[in-house]
Formats: structure tokens, C-alpha cells, sequence
């Protein structure tokens, strides 16, 4: 009659061979309670409140079995049951910490205010058999700031830190017990209790790692956090205390104030408010232990050394085939390499996201570990993983890593073998390149590494008067210096004016192991006649296509798709919402400029983790292109040549 089958997506229960599904025990709960209540059978209680908030729940997190398309696409979870990601590890109480931290709160809050309230008086005579009225009030002492710190410590649960697991049990373990010798409180006894059972049960998804260096130093810093805070607080009610009081007084009074009791010494006047405020000294001093205590494993700080950026070169040089790899060598980006150092990724943290650059480079095979690597890696340090400038090809092994992926625009890849300035299509551009030509301008491509110095300094002071003081943009598609791999295959084209000035270049990267360039970027003095760009544009597709290079990938177009070939309703209405940030970010005016060339339009995505992570990893990619300004930048140390 009943059947328990194992599975890799998660146990199956079988009642008359028949398969039952946690929807149909949620359905069945809200039917009974539903006719219960019909009939007159069942009273709206508490109780009932709590069946029917569980029927409901098992509906809710069972919802894909509902549907057939959907059905057996998932991994049982202790929350909703999501699909099966097998570059994550699998853990089926992913859910766990959210619902831990809100029973901790529960019990932290429920302890707070019984904490501060009298014993019932039925209770409270029973317990003077036992105990003293002193003991009794010193409980109801030790359980104020313990509740006070399990409420703080809620918060880390959620951010699921290993040491506030074992904290939080800690403490809900000494609250089930003050609360029996306190008051014979059993039922917040019973909840604590459970409370720290269930942390201790799901401990597996608490795997936020803590730096070791970091609890070192916490052991030298919270000491010196206490006993400052404490100095403060006994100098303060010192000097507020009436000259008679001694110190004996003066130390039960600070004590008292504390843990939000009323002391033997009563403030008046000015000093009125003094016991607030020694309790929100201790609250600040609380809050400022816990954040030295639960501090995660940090990334790096330094940047990769000479010999990851020797290993990151060689494998661009190996498997660098997508047009975004060069970008890797960045001097501002991280390196994750896979155990056998045969894969690698480029990333960043910004806004507590690890924001990878484009795809992961290494052979097809390497590319899966890379991936599960970095997963890992953002989990122990408590970091949300996202990816921007993810080709379509790679969006599915994301995919495969519990990742989302939206689309954020197109590459535009010129062919150089078909360009051509002929035709009335093109006829803008051809009078763009025949007016700088008759203004005397003219257009040289050079290998980078071969510019002398005093050229390379001309060449930068173009890029310095563009930017007129800002900060070089980019990222994921864009190179941070000129001098950068400067002997790695990059080329500059160059309009020179009539007298032989360097007025404006663009910057292009190879691509190993296909015969394209990328561009990098373009600069100008302002006060050059319009359509430079389109001019050096032009003549670098020629000039490449006579040194071989059959594709030239120009710039980024943002959201091009949802702007002029929109595919639905949605990208119709995405599209005139884009139209609108133009005047900020330029978004259509550069896709018309890549549209001059008549490129091949590959899509790029934007890939990140949950379905509330979007907005974070969007933040965290407009800062790290430079899109939008930050408060504040931590000193990057450690750049190796």
C-alpha cells in the first residue's frame, strides 16, 4: 500500500502505486479544513491558522509538479524545490538559513520581552521554592543580553555564516535554559530549543567561510571593543552620579543600565536619559563585536602576480578564441584558475557580487570545473557570482550553475572580405573617409609594441583630452591602458593631420585562434571634424584585411535588439524605455554608429544568480564599466607588471 522510493531528485512516496506529491497533501489539508469549516466541524484557532499556512506552503513549493510540462524538473528543497544544477553542489536545506534566521529573530524577540516583564505570579512562587529572589533577577539579567545578541546574530544566519551557526546555538541553548530558571518559561524554552535543533540539523548550509587572519585579529580587537565600550560607560555614570554614591553603586548602576534595568541611582534633569543612552552604547558595541566576529572569508586584495599573469597569457594565447578573452589581461582584474591550472576567469567584486568577465578560457573540457570552481569560490565568501559579456554559446553552462541569464545587447562583427565602401548603403561612411581625406587627414595601422616612446606619449594625450579629466572606462570589452600587453599583437590605426599630429587612434586586441581583432577603443581631439572615427574605422577594416584578419569586432551595443529588432510586446515596450537613458549612456547613438558598418550581430548576456540578484549584479557591472560614479574606490595594491 505505501512505497518510499529513493531519487536523485529527491524521495518518492507511493500510496496504492499511485505517486503522491507534496501538492496533493497541501491540497488535501486546505479540502479537510475547508469542509471542516463548512460543517461546522473545525473552529478558526491558531491551530487552524497553522494547517492551513502549511497546506498552502506544500502547494507553493511543489508548484512545478502541478504542471505536467513541468513535472519532475526539480530537486526536492526544505523551501521551493528548484531545477537540478550540476556545476552547485546539491543541498536540499539551500532554504534553511532564511527560516533559521527568522526563528532566531522570533526567539531572540520573544526572549527580549520576557526578559524585561515579570515572572507569572503562579510560576513565580514555585520557582522561590527553589530559588532566591536574587538569583531569579540575575537570570532575567543574563537573558537580556543574550536575546540581544541572538538578534543580531539572526542576521548572520541569513547571510549564512559558519560561525553564526554556531553561535546562534549557543546561545538559543543558554536562552532554553535561562528561560527555565528564570521563570519556568517553558514554551520560549521549547522554541529555543527547537530553534537550535533545527540550525544544528541544517548546519550544512551555512558555508560562508570565516578568515582565519581576520578571527585573529577579532581576538585582539573585540576585547579592546569591550573594555572601551565599558570605560565609557562606567566614566559616564560616574560623573552623572551623585557625589555620595560609591563605587559599588556606580558599577550595579551601569550594569543595570546595560541590560535595560533600573539601577539603584536615579538620573534627573539634564542627565535624565543617560540609562538610554549607556544601552545604546552597548548596542553599538554588541553590533561592532558581531561584525568583527562573522566576517567572511575575503577575496584577495593584492592583484595577480607576474606569474598568474604569465599563466593567464599563455592560456588566452591557447584557447583565447572569443573575441572578448584579451580583455582578461586587464591589470585591475582577479584570476581564478581551475585545479590543474588549464582554465581560467577574469573577474571583479563589486557591490559583494564576484562579476566575472565574458566566457572562462581554456579547453571545452576545463570550462564545467572552472565554472563549479567559481561557484565555490563566491559561496565560502558569502558573494553573489554573475557574468557579464556571456557569449550565447556559454549562457547554458552557466545555466548548469544555478544561474540566470538575461540578454544585454549585441557585439557587432565586422567581415573584413565583404566590406567594401561601395554602394549607397554605405555612401555616409564613404563621405565621411573622402571629407577627412580631402581635409589632408590620413590614416596609418601600426603594431603597438613598435611605437616609440614620444609617439606612444602623443597617443595618450589624444586619449587624456577626450576624457577631460574622467577615468578610463570598461571592463569586460575594453582594455585599461595602452601599454598594457602592448607586445602581445595589438595594433593602433592612427589619423594623422596634414602637418603629421596624431589627432585620434583606435585600439585594437587580438584574438588567438581565429583571425579577428577587437576593438578596444577610439579617442579623438574634439575639435576634429566629425566623422574621424568612421574614417579610421573604414581604413583599419582595409588595412587588416590585407594583413589576413578576417573579422573585426567593433563596440558593444547596448539592448540593440530591444531598440530596432524587437521580438515581442516586451522588448517593444524594453526598447523605448532604453530609448529614453540615451542622452546619459549614448546607447542608440552607438548602435547607429556600428550599424554604419553592416556587422554580423552576435548577442551578449548578462548571467547572475537568483531571481532577486539582477538588480545587484546590474550595479555592480555599471561600476565596474564605469557607467555610473562610486562613493567611494579601495586602493588596489599589488599590480604586477
Amino acid at each position: 500500500m505505501l512505497r518510499l522510493e529513493r531519487h536523485p531528485f529527491g524521495p518518492r512516496v507511493y500510496l496504492l502505486r499511485r505517486r503522491v506529491h507534496e501538492y496533493h497533501l497541501g491540497l488535501a489539508i486546505l479540502a479537510a479544513l475547508a469542509g471542516g469549516s463548512f460543517f461546522d466541524v473545525v473552529d478558526l484557532s491558531f491551530a487552524t491558522g497553522l494547517a492551513a499556512l502549511a497546506g498552502f506552503w506544500l502547494v507553493v513549493k511543489d508548484w512545478r509538479d502541478i504542471l505536467p510540462s513541468k513535472r519532475d524538473s526539480a530537486t526536492w528543497q526544505l523551501g521551493l524545490h528548484r531545477r537540478a544544477a550540476p556545476l552547485r553542489s546539491l543541498r536540499r536545506t539551500d532554504s534553511l538559513p532564511a527560516i533559521a534566521a527568522l526563528a532566531a529573530l522570533i526567539a531572540g524577540i520573544v526572549n527580549l520581552v520576557s526578559a524585561v516583564t515579570p515572572n507569572s505570579p503562579g510560576r513565580h512562587r514555585l520557582l522561590l521554592n527553589i530559588e532566591s529572589l536574587e538569583e531569579i533577577r540575575v537570570f532575567h539579567a543574563l537573558a537580556l543580553p543574550a536575546a540581544a545578541g541572538l538578534i543580531v546574530t539572526a542576521f548572520y544566519l541569513y547571510r549564512r555564516r559558519r560561525d553564526a551557526l554556531h553561535v546562534g546555538v549557543a546561545l538559543l541553548v543558554a536562552l532554553g535554559l535561562l528561560n527555565l530558571v528564570k521563570g519556568l518559561d517553558f514554551e520560549e524554552a521549547l522554541w529555543s530549543f527547537a530553534a537550535a535543533t533545527l540550525l544544528w540539523w541544517g548546519r550544512s548550509a551555512f558555508h560562508v567561510q570565516h578568515d582565519p587572519v581576520s578571527l585573529r585579529s577579532a581576538l585582539f580587537r573585540v576585547p579592546a571593543v569591550i573594555t572601551g565600550a565599558a570605560v565609557l560607560i562606567i566614566a559616564s555614570v560616574a560623573i552623572a552620579a551623585p557625589s555620595n554614591a560609591s563605587a559599588g553603586m556606580i558599577l550595579r548602576a551601569a550594569g543595570d543600565a546595560v541590560v535595560w534595568q533600573r539601577g539603584p541611582i536615579a538620573f534627573h534633569d539634564d542627565v535624565g536619559r543617560l540609562p538610554l543612552a549607556v544601552s545604546l552604547v552597548a548596542l553599538l558595541a554588541l553590533l561592532a563585536v558581531a561584525y568583527l566576529v562573522f566576517r567572511p572569508l575575503a577575496a584577495p586584495r593584492s592583484l595577480p602576480d607576474a606569474e598568474a599573469r604569465r599563466t593567464a597569457r599563455r592560456l588566452v594565447r591557447l584557447h583565447g578564441t572569443d573575441t572578448l578573452a584579451f580583455f582578461k589581461l586587464r591589470l585591475d582584474k582577479q584570476y581564478l584558475f581551475d585545479r590543474n591550472g588549464g582554465a581560467f576567469l577574469g573577474y571583479r567584486i563589486e557591490n559583494g557580487v564576484m562579476l566575472c568577465s565574458g566566457d572562462p578560457v581554456g579547453p571545452a573540457a576545463a570550462l564545467p570545473g572552472v565554472v563549479s570552481d567559481a561557484v565555490a569560490y563566491a559561496e565560502q565568501r558569502g558573494l553573489k557570482l554573475a557574468a557579464s559579456g556571456v557569449s550565447g554559446e556559454l549562457v547554458p553552462l552557466w545555466e548548469q550553475a544555478g544561474l540566470r541569464a538575461l540578454y544585454i545587447g549585441d557585439e557587432a562583427i565586422v567581415e573584413t572580405g565583404s566590406f567594401s565602401l561601395a554602394g549607397r548603403a554605405i555612401r555616409k561612411v564613404r563621405q565621411s573617409v573622402t571629407r577627412l581625406e580631402k581635409a589632408g587627414y590620413t590614416a596609418e595601422l601600426a603594431d603597438l609594441g613598435s611605437l616609440d616612446e614620444r609617439t606612444l606619449c602623443e597617443i595618450e594625450g589624444v586619449a587624456e583630452r577626450w576624457r577631460a579629466g574622467a577615468a578610463e572606462r570598461g571592463f569586460a570589452m575594453a582594455m585599461d591602458s595602452l601599454r598594457t600587453e602592448r607586445d602581445a599583437g595589438s595594433v593602433v590605426a592612427l589619423a594623422r593631420q596634414a602637418d603629421g599630429r596624431i589627432r585620434g587612434f583606435i585600439h585594437l586586441v587580438p584574438s588567438y585562434g581565429r583571425s579577428a581583432m577587437s576593438l578596444s577603443s577610439m579617442r579623438r581631439d574634439r575639435d576634429t571634424p566629425n566623422g574621424l572615427m568612421e574614417f579610421l574605422v573604414a581604413r583599419a577594416i582595409h588595412a587588416l584585411r590585407d594583413r589576413g584578419v578576417e573579422e573585426v569586432s567593433l563596440n558593444f551595443a547596448t539592448f540593440a535588439r530591444m531598440m530596432q529588432r524587437p521580438s515581442g510586446r516586451f522588448e517593444r515596450i524594453a526598447g523605448r524605455f532604453v530609448a529614453l537613458a540615451n542622452p546619459v549612456f549614448q546607447i542608440e547613438s552607438l548602435y547607429r554608429f556600428n550599424a554604419k558598418f553592416f556587422p554580423r550581430w552576435e548577442p551578449r548576456y548578462l548571467v547572475y544568480e537568483g531571481a532577486l540578484g539582477l538588480p545587484r549584479a546590474a550595479l555592480a557591472v555599471m561600476w565596474a564599466e564605469g557607467q555610473l560614479p562610486k562613493l567611494r574606490r579601495r586602493a588596489r595594491v599589488g599590480v604586477s607588471p
